[in-house]
């Protein structure tokens, strides 16, 4: 990502509240103060304060302050701060954003920020002499209006134009006659403004008139400060889970071709467009509700209640959204002063003026809806939801952290995702922990489920795909699964993962594991077998320690754990190599072997591959670091692949001192001599850095790891990120190592290698 892209930020929802800190800190989104300020929690609103914002107040109210990513709009990339308590708004709206980026960004345009003051006459006799002569007026109101906020007219503001509305009086005699002020408000909110030009211009208007002036307040009807926001997005990006790009656009375009038409369907669609333009301006300290009474007035300006939004088909087939609504905002005024998380919001934002602030508003709430319409024109809102749900359930239930992921497992387990539920799930768990019951899912659960081992290479990663030797461990996190029965299809769950998702057969998969799930249920003959496959994960995903291949073993064993198919370990691991290979493309089969059978090897690819044992007297420590980036195995074994048939002699060299280096691991592992392994496994990664599947978090991480003692160092696994592993002497090692890793804002494991499982 490009420093002026600041914008997008793949996984932050992975990180840590302190880290997601840290990287808007080192990005430069977030200056030393504001860093401070969000860390120690500084910038809450404080009860002196908020008694001082308002009348009788007896506390602070707290809402969670996100952040949507992803967006460009105009060619420029934006941050937006956003204010909500409902799950999943910032998760679409990051998610729409980064499809319309794809397809070149949200182009808007606004209107000059104009607010309406009026000023109501009543009982007028005459109202057309009456607008005639406050129009050969106008210029004097105004004079007069602009004298009462010079310095508005300094910034380039102030009352612009006078308009004269007449409306019939049923119960009274005469006419009503509204004089409209036209008020450019600049980059202030501008309420207070209007509301005194109006009351100071009132008796100059009566003078004019003759007539009596009753009520004199600005209009939250901001139809002359519109926004436009436009997307068009070719159908190659907006293939959606299991459906094809032309079935969501054609999808969204019948979903809002039903908010068009009724407006039953078109309050809730609105509801969804406010749900992204409610939570940026709470964030920048703007009037949400005067914004929601503009939005849904001018949405029933015709008499008749519609979408403020549009979806449709242009002559090239691609998907075209526009969005018109009236957006008055400021930068500006006494919320800004009196509460110290919105200036945060702003700077985060970046923007330079009032208009620009409504032009971003705009293009989340169009990206917003498009999220909403893509659901509901294809799987439906609520189908792939029910684990966002479920956590809100759990944090409503008063969840502990320690526990969270547990509850959350065992909640959508049960089908019952209720608040009671969760709390009677809370108070099992607590109850088992108070007796020693700690492992997550508890050793009862563990009974009924199956496993595959997670794994890390010591030595020969990638070389092996090439026919080498390699060295392999298992570690004590594992992927855990259970099958049972379901009324229909097949249903894949990963609460942990956010992933809920009925499989369909014979469609072109987006994600590589519902291609492998449906190979192995055709090979296993269950693809008519209703079920819910629940997984259970243990492994990080996408680290380069066997995630998918643990994943697999699980699910084959839970499998034949259920349907008592009676496959043996022999079995298992064959299927998993399938499913590796669908995966991965050209796996060696050493991580789904280790997933199999548990056991520190030394492993050559083969049909059938040669194994052998290790054995080991005593427990080698050692540290596991992550480096927060997805490995793309596959990715990195083409692309060595290919480097290797472009040079296959130079390749072969380094595959031949790779395979000299697994081979004199082994001896070493067994004579447990540890500074020569460590040194080779230096060396090992030397190769691999030659190869170029390193990258600068896993070099950082060997960098901490040599420095605070390891006695080597180097990557595991497909590389590209992932995962590295240090060896250490000792428990105090490991300790230390760990810290810094720590420290320097990465994710480490303390681990040890055995010759079999515990």
């Amino acid at each position: 990502m490009s420093n002026n892209d600041k914008s997008r930020i793949p996984k932050f929802y992975k990180y840590s509240v302190e880290n997601r800190l840290d990287i808007l800190r080192d990005k430069g989104i977030l200056n030393q103060e504001d860093y401070i300020s969000l860390r120690e929690q500084m910038h809450l609103l404080t009860q002196e304060n908020a008694d001082k914002m308002i009348e009788n107040v007896i506390g602070v109210f707290g809402l969670p302050l996100g952040l949507g990513l992803n967006f460009l709009i105009n060619d420029k990339p934006y941050i937006v701060p956003m204010v909500v308590e409902e799950p999943s708004i910032l998760a679409a709206v990051s998610s729409a954003a980064k499809v319309v980026r794809n397809a070149g960004g949200f182009e808007v345009e606004s209107d000059d920020p104009i607010l309406i003051g009026q000023i109501q006459l009543v009982d007028v006799r005459h109202p057309m002499k009456v607008r005639h002569a406050i129009l050969q007026e106008k210029q004097e109101i105004l004079n007069l209006a602009n004298s009462l906020h010079p310095n508005m007219v300094k910034r380039g503001g102030g009352a612009i134009d006078l308009e004269v509305m007449i409306h019939q009086q049923d119960r009274h005699p005469g006419s009503m006659v509204v004089v409209h002020l036209l008020v450019d408000t600049r980059d202030a909110m501008g309420a207070n403004l209007v509301n005194s030009m109006c009351e100071g211009v009132a008796p100059l208007v009566e003078k004019i008139s003759g007539s009596k002036v009753y009520l004199r307040i600005l209009s939250n009807l901001t139809d002359r400060a519109m926004v436009r926001a436009k997307c068009e997005i070719p159908t190659k990006f907006l293939d959606f889970n299991d459906s094809s790009g032309k079935e969501v656009r054609d999808g969204i375009i019948r979903a809002a071709e039903f908010a068009g038409v009724d407006p039953y369907r078109a309050s809730t669609h609105n509801k969804g467009i406010m749900n992204g333009i409610d939570p940026l301006a709470i964030a920048t300290g703007n009037d949400w509700r005067a914004i929601e009474a503009a939005a849904h007035a001018y949405a029933a300006r015709t008499g008749r209640y519609t979408s403020l939004t549009n979806w449709f088909k242009n002559e090239n087939g691609d998907l075209v959204g526009t969005i018109d609504i009236p957006l008055k905002v400021g930068t500006v005024g006494g919320s800004l002063k009196s509460n110290k998380a919105v200036a945060i919001a702003h700077r985060i934002l970046g923007i330079e003026k009032a208009t620009e602030l409504a032009e971003v508003m705009g293009a989340v709430g169009l990206a917003q809806n498009f999220s909403a319409l893509r659901s509901l024109g294809t799987e439906g809102i609520q189908r792939g939801h029910m684990t966002l749900h479920a956590r809100s359930v759990a944090s409503t239930a008063g969840a502990p952290a320690d526990l969270f992921e547990q509850v959350l497992e065992r909640l959508v387990e049960s089908g019952e995702i209720k608040v009671w539920k969760a709390k009677e799930i809370v108070a099992e768990l607590q109850k088992e922990k108070s007796i020693g019951k700690v492992t997550a899912p508890t050793p009862d659960k563990d009974d009924d489920m199956s496993f595959g081992y997670g794994k890390i290479i010591l030595t020969g990663e990638h070389s092996v795909v090439h026919g080498t030797h390699a060295v392999a461990a298992p570690i004590t996190l594992k992927m855990k699964a259970k099958v049972w029965d379901h009324d229909k299809g097949v249903r894949l769950m990963i609460p942990r993962w956010g992933v809920e998702q009925t499989l369909e057969f014979g469609a072109d998969h987006k994600y590589s594991i519902y291609k492998s799930l449906e190979m192995l249920l055709d090979h296993l003959d269950l693809r008519d077998k209703p079920m819910n496959i629940e997984v259970f994960p243990e492994v990080p995903r996408a680290m380069g320690m066997g995630g998918s291949a643990a994943l697999a073993v699980a699910i084959i064993r839970a499998l034949n754990k259920h349907f008592e198919l009676g496959l043996g370990d022999d079995d298992v691991r064959r299927l998993s190599f399938e499913s590796e290979n669908i995966v991965h493309g050209g796996a060696s089969g050493i991580d789904n072997t280790v997933s199999t059978y548990g056991n520190l090897i030394m492993f050559q690819k083969g049909t059938p591959p040669k194994m052998d044992t290790l054995h080991l007297e005593e427990s080698i420590p050692i540290v596991i670091g992550l480096s927060g980036v997805e490995s793309m195995t596959s990715k990195m074994v083409r692309q060595v692949r290919e480097q290797a048939e472009k040079y296959p002699n130079w390749y072969q060299q380094i595959f031949d001192q790779m395979n000299e280096l697994a081979l004199a691991s082994k001896k070493a592992i067994e004579e447990r001599n540890l500074n020569e392994l460590g040194m080779i496994m230096n060396m090992n990664h030397g190769y691999l850095n030659t190869l170029g599947v390193s990258s600068p978090e896993v070099e950082e991480l060997i960098e901490i790891a040599r420095r605070n003692g390891a006695l080597g160092a180097k990557l595991t696994g497909g590389g590209g990120g992932g995962a590295m592993i240090a060896l250490c002497d000792s428990e105090s090692t490991q300790q230390k190592i760990q810290k810094k890793m720590h420290e320097s804002g990465y994710d480490a494991l303390i681990a040890e290698i055995k010759s079999t499982e515990a």
